[in-house]
């Protein structure tokens, strides 16, 4: 069931976004070869917590980390651990947070040092996917509509887009209806309305679009060991356009 979210929802969600791109902001700064990403994971609960929220993603279905750190060829929830991060890895962070009721979802992928141009493409052209997606989702337009628009630009720069994973609503849970995926033809599913929450993210891999889970049970990796690249916004749909709720 599709919920449109009122003007006061609209600013709980807005205040958990907030703090979910302060934390991004964060790891953006902390991020280096030599770290690891369990002390990523650790600087964000000690963020999180002390802005009065709560991580999302602690101990949903099990997952054990407060944030998902993906380095390479993870395509979403790598569990954050002991991996150190070395000079030219990338790596791709996922926040959520729970404030006041309400959840919020974002994620961005940074470079460790000096990255390859063809790593850094992969980047720029996941990230240009989602914002050709956000410009999409319009009143009146269709949940399919944003799909198209990442899978056409996506195949259009030679990479491969992920079946597996998908964007969702979001709100007084973390993953509501619909379902938003990142491939697709146009015009289908429901109908963009005033009020919607979706959150976006295309996961986009430098290879094929084949991947496989760990045996941990949650770490998506490419099968081919190809780069992959994740990026994400909360946002809502209003009259003239999608404002995106998890910036500073």
């Amino acid at each position: 069931m599709i919920e449109l979210k009122s003007h006061a929802e609209v600013e709980k969600i807005r205040q958990a976004g907030v703090i979910v791109a302060r934390v991004l902001e964060d790891m953006g700064n902390i991020i280096k070869p030599g770290v690891t990403t369990a002390e990523l994971d650790t600087r964000a609960k000690e963020l999180i917590e002390s802005s009065g929220a709560k991580a999302a993603f602690k101990g949903y279905r099990g997952f054990p980390g407060h944030i998902c750190a993906s380095v390479n060829e993870v395509v979403v929830h790598g569990i954050p651990g002991q991996r150190v991060l070395e000079e030219s890895d990338i790596v791709g962070i996922d926040v959520g947070v729970k404030l006041n009721g309400y959840f919020a979802d974002a994620a961005a992928t940074f470079a460790v040092g000096q990255i390859s141009e063809k790593a850094g493409r992969l980047m720029r052209a996941t990230k240009e996917s989602l914002t050709l997606a956000i410009e999409t989702a319009t009143k009146g337009r269709k949940v399919s509509d944003i799909s198209n628009v990442i899978e056409t630009f996506i195949h259009s720069k030679g990479y491969s887009v992920v079946h597996e994973f998908v964007g969702h609503g979001i709100g007084r849970q973390l993953h509501e209806d619909p379902q938003i995926p990142n491939f697709g033809p146009p015009g289908q599913g429901p109908e963009l309305k005033p009020g919607l929450v979706l959150a976006i993210e295309p996961m986009i891999n430098m290879g094929r679009s084949d991947i496989r889970v760990k045996s941990d049970g949650w770490t998506a990796i490419t099968r081919d060991g190809s780069l992959s690249a994740h990026y994400e916004h909360t946002i809502l749909v209003t009259e003239n356009s999608a404002e995106i709720l998890t910036k500073l």
